[in-house]
């Protein structure tokens, strides 16, 4: 039910939303956002980025706003009634249904179609406005979701931004999250053009290093073909969106690492077991992806699909 609600206001919402709203959106991704921040911040010589975080967002949603916002598109109170009823749903504890007095249901289908209704009145369409009339300088603007990025010429016009954002969220029950939300200055390269390097979070590369590694190490008895195939899929799978220009030598040091892992998990089968790292270099040859950029260069991909 929920996912048939959700196709029919796509269609009437993807009229309405902004062209730098990207987070769940259809033929839009996470790629294509940062291909937008790239080519506004290189292009638009703006010098100070904005990076806002709304705290607990999924959950801080006002159920009264959300409904007044649906009013402004949606004339059918079976369909409005539909919605606030998943919106009360809440959760079962020991039995007993508590109902939600604020929030979006978890993990529900519409969740994200709702946090981009309300994020697109609350906070899109203002900062529309208030780059139109009150903005000194070039702004550009991506938001993903809760997560949003700012770039502004003037850094007193950043910071004017800021307070007044800080005070337009707090009207509909939300705040940025202070230790997520800085505003720092854009730096340039040594020909003078502002750059966006892309790197993978190296906690996140750590927990899934070691997760392969966990596997590696349960599976170690398996034939080399088994374990190499899954292997292969696994990390070429993560190379396939992990592997942006300027990610590369981080992921090279990844493969490095999953190999070492592979050789430690194959040495483990028995106490007398060696393998040379000359025999097993030809084994991860064969199964551990080469990493090569995969995406195309951020402006390619960026014009290719804008105007």
């Amino acid at each position: 039910m929920q996912q048939a609600v959700v196709t029919v206001l796509n269609t009437i919402y993807e009229e309405d939303f902004l062209g730098f709203s990207y987070g769940f959106r259809q033929g839009r991704s996470q790629h294509d956002a940062l291909d937008a921040l790239t080519v506004g911040i290189t292009s638009q010589n703006v010098n100070w980025i904005l990076d806002a975080d709304i705290s607990s967002f999924f959950d801080e949603i006002d159920h009264d706003w959300m409904l007044k916002f649906l009013e402004h598109r949606i004339a059918d109170r079976r369909m409005l009634g539909l919605i606030r009823k998943w919106l009360k749903a809440g959760v079962m504890e020991d039995g007993c249904r508590a109902a939600a007095t604020k929030g979006t249901p978890q993990g529900a289908v519409i969740s994200p179609l709702l946090a981009n209704i309300y994020l697109h009145y609350a906070l899109d369409q203002w900062t529309q406005q208030w780059r139109r009339r009150y903005a000194r300088g070039n702004v550009i603007v991506v938001r993903y979701a809760d997560d949003s990025v700012f770039g502004f010429k003037i850094e007193e016009t950043a910071r004017r931004f800021l307070t007044a954002m800080k005070e337009r969220l707090a009207k509909f029950g939300l705040t940025l999250n202070a230790t997520k939300t800085r505003l720092i200055e854009c730096g340039i390269d040594r020909q003078g053009r502002f750059q966006v390097t892309r790197l993978t979070v190296k906690k996140r590369m750590r927990a899934t290093l070691e997760a392969i590694r966990a596997e590696l190490m349960r599976r170690r008895h398996e034939s080399v073909a088994i374990v190499g195939k899954w292997l292969n899929r696994v990390v070429q799978g993560y190379f396939n969106y992990h592997a942006v220009p300027g990610n590369l030598y981080r992921l090279a040091g990844m493969r490095s690492e999953i190999g070492r892992a592979w050789r430690h998990a194959l040495m483990r089968r028995s106490q007398r077991h060696r393998l040379s790292w000359h025999r097993f270099s030809r084994i991860a040859e064969r199964f551990i992806p080469i990493v090569r950029n995969m995406p195309p260069y951020p402006e390619e991909r960026f014009y290719a699909s804008h105007t």
